[in-house]
C-alpha cells in the first residue's frame, strides 16, 4: 500500500503543490524505498537555495 502506483501518484501531486507555491527554483523528485514511497522537494538555483535559508520557503510551502 505505501508503495502503490496510488500512493506514488499522491506524492506527486503533493510535491508538485509544494513546488509550485515555492516559486522558480525549485525541483521536486521521487523515489520507492525499501518500505514506502517518498517524494522530496528542494532548491535547485542559488537564488533558490538563498531564498530558502533565508525564508525557510519550502516548510512554509509544506504547511
Amino acid at each position: 500500500m505505501m508503495k502503490s502506483p496510488e500512493m506514488q501518484a499522491i506524492l506527486k501531486e503533493k510535491a508538485s503543490a509544494v513546488k509550485q507555491r515555492c516559486g522558480p527554483g525549485y525541483g521536486q523528485d521521487m523515489h520507492v524505498g525499501k518500505n514506502r514511497a517518498n517524494a522530496m522537494v528542494f532548491a535547485e538555483t542559488y537564488q533558490a537555495k538563498r531564498d530558502n535559508m533565508k525564508n525557510n520557503t519550502i516548510l512554509k510551502a509544506v504547511r
